[in-house]
């Protein structure tokens, strides 16, 4: 099928768009891509609704905005079978309230004229699972598709940063010792917002800003002994769940600061690697982060494989997220699963996602 991903991650500057061709278990084509970005408009809406649950009041106008975003995206691309449509994430609490992505594909259907799939992580969390992250059965895919025969990492840095163990010699993503999937922490969210306090900016272009500074150890000591740390995977977490580090920086130079929020990043990437069932033999950075040479460095020099952008390997690292929701789409209308325990926690393998026809 000829599949368009879309995809507004934490970092909410916009939706990646990416045509897939794909039959929900090999990658058969990369077709063409977009990114279409938020209004400023839509970004202050977006962070104002944070943390809000359905039923809120004064949600319809931030969904509005968010499916209206997704449409124009949608609009740019002809011969379409299908649409994975992630959403946008404004809470996460798998133990508790459950996970909102807001973004009704029902009616994006019925304006865009596709099929529609849509809501890919309430089916997880009502498994038992964290619903989070939902890319690593792409990854499987992905490292079969680069021809990878031993363990590799695929590290996504984006707002919050989530890795995927993958093992290709297994015989599918849901098979037992096939991958280890979780977030491991903050990735550029932190220090985004730190800069937009600071300067104004909307993220460390390059790493230059935290490559001047000095990395403050006194602020990451307590780091091993976080809740989220010393929980074993599957785990996920919300944007929120590290802003104390960000309160804890605020007494330092700009640099300092920026400096050791990506320690941070990189710290918590390093605790996370005690969970793989074997060394990965390469890591694959995709996200922003990867642009971030001085985030770069620090992983390099807290692993002990190659460290390397996805397009090492020939993928396109700001599309990868966008490409996994087209893949998701195609197995959720076939009813493949999307997550299995060792990804999410759910207690089976799970095809999570609803489908809404035009």
């Amino acid at each position: 099928m000829r599949v368009l991903g879309l995809m507004s991650g934490t970092s909410m500057d916009g939706v990646d768009a990416a045509v897939l061709e794909t039959d929900g278990e090999q990658v058969a084509a990369f077709g063409p891509t977009a990114f279409r970005p938020f209004s400023p408009g839509d970004r202050a809406a977006l962070r104002a609704a944070l943390g809000r649950w359905p039923g809120d009041p004064g949600l319809d106008d931030v969904e509005a905005r968010v499916r209206s975003a997704h449409a124009a995206a949608i609009a740019g691309f002809e011969g379409l079978d299908l649409v994975g449509f992630h959403g946008q994430t404004l809470a996460h609490e798998p133990q508790g309230r459950g996970t909102h992505q807001i973004g009704r594909g029902d009616r994006l259907a019925a304006e865009a004229g596709v099929p529609v799939v849509w809501d890919f992580r309430t089916a997880d969390v009502a498994s038992g699972g964290e619903g989070a992250p939902l890319v690593p059965f792409f990854h499987f895919a992905l490292a079969r598709a680069i021809g990878a025969t031993a363990p590799l990492a695929f590290l996504n840095i984006g707002g919050v940063a989530n890795v995927s163990w993958v093992d290709p010699r297994a015989a599918s993503p849901e098979a037992a010792g096939a991958l280890v999937a979780f977030d491991t922490g903050p990735g550029n969210a932190l220090l985004d917002d730190f800069l937009k306090e600071r300067r104004g900016a909307a993220f460390d272009a390059d790493g230059a800003v935290s490559g001047a500074g000095q990395v403050r150890p006194e602020v990451l000591a307590g780091l091993p002994d976080h809740p989220y740390i010393r929980r074993s995977p599957p785990k996920s977490l919300d944007r929120q769940d590290f802003h104390g580090f960000l309160d804890a920086v605020r007494e330092l130079s700009t640099e300092d600061g920026a400096a050791t929020l990506a320690a941070l990043t990189v710290a918590c990437v390093a605790e996370g690697a005690r969970y793989f069932p074997e060394p990965p033999t390469r890591w694959l950075v995709c996200g922003g982060g990867r642009r971030n040479r001085t985030l770069m460095a620090m992983l390099a020099a807290r692993t002990n494989a190659p460290v390397e952008p996805v397009e090492a390997a020939g993928l396109d690292g700001d599309m990868l997220e966008a490409q996994a929701f087209a893949f998701l789409a195609v197995r959720v209308l076939r009813g493949l699963p999307t997550s299995a325990p060792s990804t999410t926690g759910a207690r089976l393998p799970v095809s999570g996602g609803r489908v809404s026809r035009p």
